[in-house]
């Protein structure tokens, strides 16, 4: 494992992101990402080459434990060899071939079988497609416009988080509200009565849903004649095999999946009842690749390793283990900071009332984690695989212990 107290070697990742800037848009323009993405600029790898497990390499060498998990693709561990065994035996057998494949029956009838909900099932490529494929049909089942929605749904026009290119006609018909807030959901209801199509939300991100709110959204929602949309692109697969609806024992009318349910490959699905999955027959969503079945039968895999429960209670004990270490070493370094985040995605926020202080102190702790072999993100929260272990655990809390005691030096 990579560990060195000054800056890391990072040459070979410096030089690949210089010839991308000259050719790749997403380099070239420094605000393409969003603030909630930014990493610590010269102190993490831009470039990898490899990974395996619960490792990556970058392009200069250096090994990492990784917590960022491809934003959360994956659960089992990287090139999980189930997976990808799955993977290419459908490569070899012809994956774009016209027809329907067996392969898509078999994903569609494990989704009825695990969500709660799941009548009907419509396969697509990305989260995106997903949330916009809901809320598509959601606008044909209400004959209603409106939107209103919370958490990060994705790029197409109505969930963008800024406002370039996107017309005033389609922002001015979208919504949110504040979370964990029902009275400010309630406000949203009254000022557009009889328009709104649905309430399209994640269960939650950084803090769990108070008792008693998510199941008082849904209410809320029916009460105004509206659908509930349940965007589980993280939740799902990950807390439960469920997701969020199981582990928090609330029925949306629509729910939409990627991310952990093909360990990495990309396929989405979008769940929930029969009568409003119908309406793909009154309007067109559709592209060539959504037939595509490599993904699925990792999806297949994936779902086949997940069903017993033990893997995902292994991800779950080893984040209470995280959590639980990271307040202690809190305590100990007397650092302002808070464990946040369920035990299955976890995070770490820097509570200090200057602003530029705790940007300080939190670029302070990840540049020095980061040294010390150990992927964390800094503005969006951590996951947790199979492949992750004990060992790897002591390794991070150790990486960890030195972080704050860096932090303490400039708080």
């Amino acid at each position: 494992m990579t560990d060195v107290t000054e800056g890391l070697r990072l040459d070979n990742s410096m030089k690949l992101l210089a010839r991308g800037r000259l050719v790749d848009a997403t380099l070239s323009e420094k605000d393409y990402v969003i603030e909630r993405d930014r990493l610590v600029d010269g102190a993490y790898p831009v470039y990898g080459e490899r990974a395996r497990g619960a490792r990556i390499w970058d392009a200069d060498g250096n090994e990492y434990l990784d917590y960022i998990l491809a934003y959360g693709t994956i659960i089992l561990g990287h090139a999980d060899p189930v997976v990808t065994e799955a993977a290419l035996r459908e490569i070899e057998e012809g994956f774009s071939i016209t027809l329907r494949k067996r392969t898509q029956i078999e994903l569609a009838e494990r989704l009825v079988q695990i969500i709660p909900g799941a009548e009907r099932v419509f396969l697509l490529k990305t989260g995106s497609d997903a949330t916009s494929a809901a809320v598509r049909l959601a606008r044909a089942y209400t004959e209603r416009d409106r939107v209103v929605r919370w958490g990060y749904n994705g790029w197409h026009d109505w969930a963008a988080q800024r406002p370039g290119g996107i017309p005033d006609t389609v922002r001015t018909q979208v919504d949110t509200f504040r979370y964990n807030d029902l009275d400010s959901l309630r406000e949203v209801f009254r000022a557009h009565p009889g328009q709104i199509a649905c309430l399209l939300l994640m269960p939650f991100e950084l803090d769990s849903p108070d008792p008693g709110f998510l199941q008082g959204a849904v209410d809320l929602a029916h009460e105004h004649g509206a659908l509930v949309v349940f965007d589980e692109m993280r939740s799902g697969f990950r807390v439960a095999l469920g997701g969020a609806q199981e582990l928090f024992g609330v029925r949306a009318d629509l729910a939409t999946f990627s991310k952990a349910m093909a360990n990495g490959w990309a396929v989405s699905a979008l769940t929930g009842r029969a009568d409003v999955m119908a309406m793909v027959g009154r309007t067109h969503i559709s592209s060539t690749f959504y037939s595509n079945t490599v993904a699925m039968a990792a999806a297949v895999a994936t779902m086949d390793q997940l069903a017993d429960g033990t893997v995902l209670d292994k991800v779950r004990r080893l984040g209470v283990r995280l959590q639980s270490g990271l307040a202690e070493l809190i305590g100990r370094h007397g650092v302002p900071a808070e464990v946040r985040g369920v035990p299955q995605m976890p995070f770490l926020t820097f509570s200090h009332p200057d602003p530029g202080r705790a940007r300080l102190m939190q670029d302070t702790f990840f540049t020095h984690t980061t040294r010390r072999g150990v992927l964390l993100h800094p503005t969006h929260h951590w996951f947790i695989c199979a492949a992750t272990t004990d060992a790897d655990l002591d390794h991070t809390l150790a990486a960890c212990d030195e972080a704050f005691r860096a932090v303490a030096k400039v708080a």
